[in-house]
């Protein structure tokens, strides 16, 4: 998708604010749920328009806080996009879209790799209370492929060998203790890092510890053996995919070439809503 592009040192995949923030993406929801897993363009300050029947917000849910706790959570005063679905992985969006065609050979192929080969991805998001992920796929200079997901309810870091191989990394919001000013939080994560982890034998231990017993099998055992030949490992190439799952709100998602400490446009930064 963009690997014969020129790449500057920032690129940005999505902003909410922007005239079509879903052209590059594909988006999905649970049917069997029309009131309660959608996605939708609305202002976080005032969570208007109000979605079209039968379809219902959700309120952010938070931990109690006592008087001396409390401080103000401030929201944008701008447009961001809604995902909400109480069935995460079935309400998502995607870049690129995951379609499938046919090539000329007449077999069925996935769309082309995202191809941005920077090292971090960023993203804005609103903490909602709910169960959270996203994924990343990441590719090799081989062209092997793994992936990252990142999700509120892992607890324990894990390396599932499958094909291609999947990576689980606990992700937290700020603590209520910590006082955070705003539910709105920039994540930013080394994805360059990250590849080391796929050739770990402690994390692939751990998923072996907390697998069904009808999976330590001698099947499953020899395609463990198998999955390890084909783990991503050495230099980092590229991504491969993006995906947001509900449940959350998203204002960008942007890939740079450093961390928090790289300067950013001033389109990029969180703006409250007026308090007045």
């Amino acid at each position: 998708m963009f690997s014969l592009a020129v790449q500057p040192a920032l690129v940005s995949l999505f902003s909410s604010t922007g005239s079509d923030p879903l052209s590059l993406f594909a988006s999905r929801a649970d049917k069997a749920l029309p009131s309660d897993s959608f996605i939708c363009l609305l202002n976080d300050a005032t969570s208007a328009p109000a979605p079209a029947l039968p379809r219902a917000l959700i309120v952010a849910s938070e931990p109690e806080k006592n008087a001396e706790q409390s401080s103000p959570d401030y929201t944008l005063d701008q447009t961001v996009l809604h995902i909400q679905s109480p069935t995460l992985r079935t309400t998502f969006i995607r870049c690129p879209p995951d379609r499938v065609s046919s090539g000329s050979s007449g077999r069925a192929h996935t769309s082309s790799h995202l191809g941005l080969k920077h090292p971090w991805i960023h993203l804005q998001v609103r903490n909602m209370g709910r169960e959270w992920a996203f994924e990343v796929g990441l590719v090799d200079q081989l062209g092997r492929e793994g992936i990252v997901r990142c999700a509120t309810f892992q607890k324990q870091p894990r390396l599932k060998l499958a094909s291609p191989p999947l990576l689980l990394l606990p992700l937290e919001f700020p603590p209520p203790s910590s006082r955070p000013l705003t539910s709105w939080t920039t994540i930013s994560l080394n994805l360059a890092a990250r590849l080391s982890s796929f050739s770990s034998a402690t994390l692939a231990q751990a998923d072996d510890d907390d697998d069904d017993d009808d999976d330590d099998d001698e099947g499953s055992t020899a395609n463990a053996h198998q999955y390890r030949s084909q783990v991503p490992s050495g230099t980092y190439s590229h991504v491969s995919y993006v995906k947001i799952y509900a449940t959350c709100r998203l204002r960008r998602v942007w890939f740079g070439e450093s961390g928090g400490q790289q300067r950013l446009p001033w389109e990029f930064q969180l703006y409250a809503a007026d308090a007045h």
